[in-house]
């Protein structure tokens, strides 16, 4: 977007949102039409008060002229309250539809997008920019239009009133259009900044406070503090210059107004006392002034709202165009799936370049399970990214029940498959919404039915509150071995035919670990599953153990079977692990 023009292409995408409001939309239009007429009857009454009735000494009709005036100013009144009201409501209304959207889009994109973005940047589209969306309508556009309207009506009345006391008072005006410029191009750097600044503000504050912990336990509270302290001076200062062009410019802009009212006394009184003007007109061009003046000047804080509306939405409609979704063409939908999984050369790279897994060929039958390990780095997590389509594979098939996962209906095979990660987040809300995600179609009953089976139900039963117990926020009052519990009673209500559990035993200690073994065997007993561990002692009884390498698949059986091999990668895994347990 030029920064120095509206994009009007962009201009008719933001008021294209108002369509399904188009009835409140047409109201705001029809108020900005005929309200600045109305506003220049007022010192056009005056006049006529003044010159026909007050001098003529006639009180009749000046009582009921002063009645009109009145008449006129009352319902000056209700149109301009129904029209500030109107332009407002359209733009909550619009921006309410819009955060809904963009948060339903953010949702449907790849993780890709959440790898390179940070949340800040999401939370600041979201918020932040929707929110000076709504400026475009209710402080922008149809506002800026009302003015242009007052401005050319007050300027044909004034001609026709009076010509050469317009044309004196227009004298001014080329100082008050400079001094508009100037103002207009350096609130508007200025508000650019200021959106700049609260965009860092906002993923370093996200980021920042997520890590705490790890910022107080490597004590970087004052070099982080540091750092946001030069974030924060930056942001105020660029809100400080804004008040500052503020500041300068109305003022500025009085001595104009004043000007032009000296300019208009001077000529006028000598146009009274030589009889070319009258009384009348003489009292209510300095209203007319006013009337001209304000509209002129807020037009260039006008402008420059709906400028930072069209940056914020030019921010907006660039992440609603990204079109880095996982594409969700299937026609097959799985209500319910066997669960035989087989990989056919399959290739992947984040990048489309640096390929994590390099054709890859297994094959898990239904009901089995298969345990994968290797180093970090080895592609052990990408195999499970690529399995639930969250990653597009660049090479080879996964098929699921000899159907190619392409060909699911994305959502549907999604349900399918469950998958217990390492680091469980929780929401906040209670241990029950949680669990069922506020899927209202899991009762009660089955919660506590398959925490029962986990052995999870004694420990939340002991919270206070039990089930209803509020988690905080990533679950922080809650210790590792608790989360990862909720997290596979929340796995087993859902009822996947396919489990995968991403290192889920990695940081718990021995004695939970013995829980949740027997949680893993429960949850994985009859269905397929893969799990992947460092800790070779929780897999030895799964039916085969794929061994990774840079992404290639070095070794694969069971767990006898590979201590068998000489030099094995395995093997020597297994024994490394042993030789530590022991000493």
């Amino acid at each position: 977007m030029n920064k120095n023009k509206i994009d009007y292409l962009l201009l008719g995408r933001v008021l294209n949102l108002a369509k399904p409001y188009r009835q409140t939309f047409l109201l705001a239009g029809v108020l900005t039409v005929v309200l600045a007429p109305l506003a220049i009857l007022k010192p056009t009454i005056i006049k006529i008060m003044v010159d026909d009735f007050i001098f003529k000494f006639d009180i009749p009709g000046l009582s009921k002229w002063a009645m009109i005036f009145i008449g006129v100013l009352v319902l000056e009144v209700i149109l301009r309250y129904v029209f500030i009201y109107s332009t407002s409501l359209l733009g909550q209304s619009v921006i309410k539809d819009l955060r809904v959207r963009v948060f339903n889009h953010i949702s449907s994109l790849r993780l890709s997008y959440f790898d390179t973005t940070p949340i800040g940047t999401s939370t600041t589209r979201t918020i932040n920019d929707i929110e000076t969306i709504n400026t475009v309508f209710s402080q922008g556009a149809i506002t800026i239009l009302a003015d242009l309207i007052t401005v050319f009506a007050v300027l044909g009345i004034m001609f026709w009133t009076s010509w050469k006391l317009t044309l004196v008072v227009l004298t001014t005006l080329p100082f008050l259009m400079i001094a508009t410029y100037v103002f207009k191009e350096k609130v508007k750097a200025s508000f650019q900044k200021v959106r700049k600044q609260i965009t860092e503000m906002n993923a370093f504050l996200q980021e920042r406070i997520t890590g705490m912990r790890i910022v107080q336990i490597f004590n970087a509270e004052e070099k982080e503090m540091e750092k946001f302290k030069s974030i924060n001076r930056k942001y105020t200062q660029a809100n400080l210059d804004a008040i500052l062009y503020y500041a300068v410019f109305f003022p500025v802009v009085e001595i104009i107004s004043a000007a032009a009212l000296g300019l208009l006394v001077w000529w006028g009184a000598r146009g009274v006392i030589g009889g070319e003007v009258t009384t009348g007109t003489f009292i209510a061009f300095p209203i007319f002034i006013s009337m001209l003046f304000r509209p002129i000047r807020m037009l260039a804080d006008r402008f420059n709202t709906l400028q930072m509306g069209l940056v914020a939405a030019e921010r907006v409609f660039n992440l609603l165009d990204r079109n880095d979704k996982i594409e969700n063409k299937g026609t097959i939908e799985a209500p319910k799936l066997k669960g035989d999984v087989k990989f056919e050369n399959v290739g992947f790279a984040y990048n489309e370049i640096d390929y994590v897994l390099k054709e890859l060929n297994f094959k898990i039958n239904a009901g089995e399970t298969l345990a994968i390990c290797g180093s970090t780095g080895s592609g052990k997590t990408t195999i499970i990214n690529i399995l639930n389509r969250f990653y597009e594979i660049q090479k080879g098939k996964i098929l699921i029940d000899d159907v190619d996962i392409k060909d699911y209906e994305l959502q549907s095979f999604r349900k399918r498959i469950a998958i217990v990660l390492q680091d469980v987040f929780l929401f906040s809300g209670s241990v029950m919404e949680n669990i069922t995600l506020r899927d209202k179609s899991i009762s009660e009953a089955e919660v506590v039915e398959a925490a029962k089976l986990i052995g999870a139900h004694e420990f939340i039963e002991r919270l206070p509150g039990g089930y209803s117990y509020q988690v905080m926020e990533r679950g922080a009052t809650l210790s590792m071995g608790q989360r990862q519990l909720i997290s596979f009673v929340r796995a087993l209500v859902f009822n996947p035919d396919i489990l995968i559990l991403d290192e889920a035993t990695s940081s718990i200690d021995p004695e939970t670990e013995s829980v949740i073994q027997y949680a893993i065997e429960k949850l994985i007993d009859k269905r397929t599953s893969i799990i992947i561990a460092h800790r070779l002692s929780t897999i030895r009884h799964a039916d085969n153990i794929m061994v990774l390498d840079k992404g290639k698949i070095m070794e694969f059986g069971s767990h006898d079977q590979l201590l068998e091999i000489e030099d094995g990668h395995y093997k020597e895994l297994y024994e490394m692990q042993f030789m530590q347990v022991n000493s």
